[in-house]
């Protein structure tokens, strides 16, 4: 299987969360990670790969 040409956007995974930290306001709960930015892009720069650890956000019901 060939990954896709851009990183997951972690806004639509459920390990993605808002940590109230001003200095790291974005993690990922999956990778145990607080960044300043996209967490998929941190995990991108370090291991030259795009997350494995993406899993979507179930639809929300009206």
């Amino acid at each position: 299987m060939k990954p896709p040409a851009s990183p997951p956007a972690c806004r639509l995974c459920r390990h993605h969360y808002i940590t109230h930290n001003a200095r790291f306001p974005y993690g990922c709960r999956a990778m145990q990670i607080k960044s300043k930015r996209s967490p998929a892009l941190d995990v991108r720069e370090a291991t030259g790969h795009h997350c494995v650890m993406f899993d979507a956000k179930p639809p929300r019901q009206p």
